[in-house]
């Protein structure tokens, strides 16, 4: 449960606050803790959801807000770990603490990686397509690491390990067009 809770956060830790919250809410679930169902929690992650869903559609102030949100997600990863972890001791806490927001961090640089290589794109349906699928990602991993912790967690490393890839060959690919397009030639 946290490395999951931890990646989605990175990609959108609002909507994983509001999918526990509701989650909680709607079940009786002893994986989730009791505070992210609270009203006043789930408001203030809905309204942070709201604008987050508006504003990761638009090229470029998408790649602003994922700067900011640099240290706001692998916070947030690390709040849902250090909750989700519970009655464990104050070390074990620790690591889930560093794992959740580890994870947190390292799939946020995916996505805001991945976000600079679309925002390349001239054409802007690209931008509002991947926003989409990562808010269905970050849904589906949730919900799965509530029912199956262990299955969502193999898929969330999927999700990281595949998504660095892919970010890291875009970017290349990006780099190398804006070489050609400078005239500049690329390197041996």
């Amino acid at each position: 449960m946290v490395f999951s809770s931890g990646w989605a956060s990175g990609v959108n830790a609002y909507l994983v606050v509001l999918v526990l919250g509701v989650a909680d809410r709607l079940g009786d679930f002893a994986s989730i803790p009791d505070t992210l169902g609270r009203s006043d929690v789930l408001v203030a992650a809905a309204v942070l959801y709201v604008v987050e869903f508006v504003v990761d559609k638009i090229p470029y102030l998408d790649s602003t807000w994922d700067a900011v949100s640099t240290v706001i997600r692998p916070a947030i990863g690390t709040a849902i770990a250090l909750l989700v972890s519970g009655d464990a001791t104050s070390a074990q806490q620790a690591a889930y603490g560093a794992l959740g927001g580890g994870t947190a961090l390292a799939s946020h640089l995916v996505k805001a990686g991945g976000r600079l290589a679309i925002n390349a794109s001239p054409e802007p349906v690209s931008n509002v397509v991947a926003s989409l699928g990562e808010d269905a990602a970050v849904v589906g991993v949730v919900l799965l690491a509530i029912q199956h912790p262990w299955l969502a967690l193999v898929v969330a490393a999927v999700l990281l390990v595949g998504g660095g890839y892919v970010v890291y060959h875009l970017l290349r690919l990006v780099r190398r067009g804006w070489r050609r397009w400078k005239g500049r030639p690329a390197p041996a």
